[in-house]
């Protein structure tokens, strides 16, 4: 029996949603199933706002955040100790550290971790970028706050080298292993986050 032909719109609609993290094919056809048939209004919208999130959203021209502003709210804020950077793999991971309340200082957003089987490396992690914001004079502590995956820790290990290569005076710290081994910061609840910021100790 021949499959069924849903069109090239449809064919597209569904693709898009395929690239998406946790999608596979047969969540992104429901998902698009669901818009057109139950709620077109909803895909209207989404639509929209992801048209104005692309044309407005870019990265923050301090710590590689995403933000409508050229620097960002955080950035910009007087009230952070710009004396602490903590340097994190994606903006998810930034916001999963703020909400756990238990950090005030500044960051630094890597946009990926080193793997080489990936074709990622220090360039594309903005490695020179973060060494000339360590070291400029006005950090004391960088914390270091990649994921506890393989790829995590290797990030993790190359940073704090290249840094104490640099400054051997400033101090580096690692996440306490709160966060478990293999875990993804975006999925780890605050409270765990925020032991492990407190319990934070030398990378």
């Amino acid at each position: 029996m021949p499959a069924l032909k849903l069109g090239p719109v449809l064919d597209n609609l569904i693709d898009a949603l395929k690239r998406l993290p946790g999608i596979g094919p047969r969540s992104a056809q429901r998902i698009a199933f669901h818009l057109l048939q139950h709620d077109r209004d909803a895909a209207v919208a989404l639509g929209q706002a992801l048209l104005e999130a692309a044309r407005e959203v870019r990265h923050c021209a301090r710590c590689n955040t995403l933000t409508e502003l050229d620097i960002c709210d955080t950035c910009a804020s007087a009230r952070r100790d710009a004396g602490l950077l903590c340097v994190v793999e994606s903006p998810a991971d930034q916001l999963t550290i703020e909400q756990s309340l238990a950090y005030s200082g500044l960051y630094f957003v890597l946009l990926g971790r080193l793997s080489p089987l990936d074709g990622i490396g220090p360039r594309e992690i903005q490695m020179e970028r973060l060494l000339a914001r360590a070291t400029d004079g006005s950090v004391r502590e960088v914390i270091i706050a990649t994921s506890f995956t393989p790829e995590g820790d290797a990030t993790a290990h190359y940073i704090s080298e290249l840094l104490r290569a640099r400054d051997p005076q400033l101090k580096l710290t690692r996440l306490a292993r709160g966060v478990p081994a293999g875990a993804e910061l975006e999925y780890t609840d605050v409270n765990t986050i925020a032991q492990a910021m407190l319990d934070r100790r030398a990378a």
